[in-house]
């Protein structure tokens, strides 16, 4: 007679310390900072506050200017920008106060983020309480974090010199790299909150929607940096024709799909349709094996997000409406995230055929 040794489940692998819900709830509320993150940084490009503070002080920058002298001496080294030179003279310092604060309060979430991450980490850590195989990845997003920061500055140094705005390639680089470190962060809270904690692999289809999805959103972080936005206000067609046949051209070719506003707002409006392709295919499929509340959600994220998106070019991209389309973006990817995860999930749950006896 043969005794059967079973496999150890996820859960017993983990140490009895280890506390992966208390993580998660801790990571949804950094996630939740993150969206608001990328609320108020899309708030300072609709209104073109960036590049209203000059100077990188990643410890010292978190206390504004206090006195009059201060925002004296603030103003003068904006006053020194091309942005200033050629768009904004004349500007009073009441009216750069106003975009001052938005990309102070960008900056300050940023710091706000840091600490609301590095800090639990390191009390998590000391306390033993991260489950197996979950310490790396949490410190590779600390590191990214991090490099977020850096990128930030990066992306504002491009609009300090020659230019009247940061490089729409620069911005695409940070809104990418924000969304990335929040798929990464929703990916592990709905790892740690499966059963066991168990790590779990992305599908297929996931990988490919959240490719689709990614390319919009780069798409949409150049419709913001070109000004894109403003280039045709009418859906669908732009002006009277599906794409303005005078509209100028860049060579080589390829350069129209990056640094043309035309071509990519063009562009950025059909790629949504390719989108929704991918995100009904995986809704479907989520829903047959047995997601139904996650394919709702998926679906009524990108129905919403079309419509947004069309309201923004209608509305000649109103301040709050383009903010909600970018808003409905990272709800999107979440969402997107979530039927992946729940489709994989349900997928290791299926009960395996047993091995014939020989």
């Amino acid at each position: 007679m043969t005794a059967t040794i079973l496999p150890a489940s996820a859960s017993d692998l983990q140490p009895a310390s280890a506390r992966p819900r208390a993580i998660a709830h801790w990571l949804l509320f950094v996630a939740g900072l993150i969206f608001l993150m990328v609320i108020v940084g899309g708030i300072t490009r609709l209104t073109e506050s960036g590049l209203s503070i000059t100077e990188w002080k990643p410890i010292a920058g978190a206390i504004p200017p206090l006195t009059e002298a201060q925002w004296e001496h603030a103003f003068a080294l904006y006053q020194r920008t091309q942005e200033y030179q050629q768009v904004n003279r004349g500007m009073s310092l009441a009216e750069f106060k106003n975009i001052f604060v938005w990309e102070y309060l960008h900056r300050l979430l940023g710091r706000v983020i840091g600490l609301a991450f590095a800090l639990p980490l390191l009390w998590f850590a000391a306390k033993r309480a991260i489950p197996a195989g979950y310490g790396p990845r949490l410190l590779l997003l600390l590191v990214l974090g991090g490099l977020q920061g850096a990128i930030g500055w990066w992306m504002v140094v491009s609009g300090l010199a020659q230019r009247t705005d940061v490089s729409h390639v620069r911005l695409a680089v940070h809104l990418l790299m924000a969304l990335f470190i929040f798929g990464v962060i929703v990916w592990t809270t709905l790892d740690l909150l499966s059963p066991g904690a168990a790590r779990r692999r992305m599908p297929t289809l996931g990988i490919w929607t959240l490719s689709a999805l990614g390319l919009q959103l780069m798409l949409g972080a150049f419709v913001a940096g070109l000004d894109a936005g403003y280039a045709f206000n009418s859906w669908p067609l732009m002006g009277h024709e599906l794409y303005p046949a005078a509209a100028p051209w860049l060579e080589p070719a390829l350069r129209n799909l990056v640094d043309n506003p035309i071509t990519v707002q063009f562009v950025h409006r059909w790629w949504a349709f390719v989108v929704l392709a991918f995100v009904v295919v995986l809704a479907r499929r989520v829903k047959a094996a047995g997601g139904r509340r996650e394919s709702m959600l998926i679906h009524s994220a990108v129905g919403t997000q079309i419509l947004l998106g069309i309201w923004t070019l209608l509305s000649g991209v109103d301040l709050v409406v383009a903010v909600a389309h970018q808003g409905m973006g990272v709800l999107l990817l979440a969402t997107t995230l979530t039927a992946a995860h729940k489709l994989q999930l349900l997928r290791d749950a299926r009960p395996r055929a047993a091995p014939a006896a020989s």
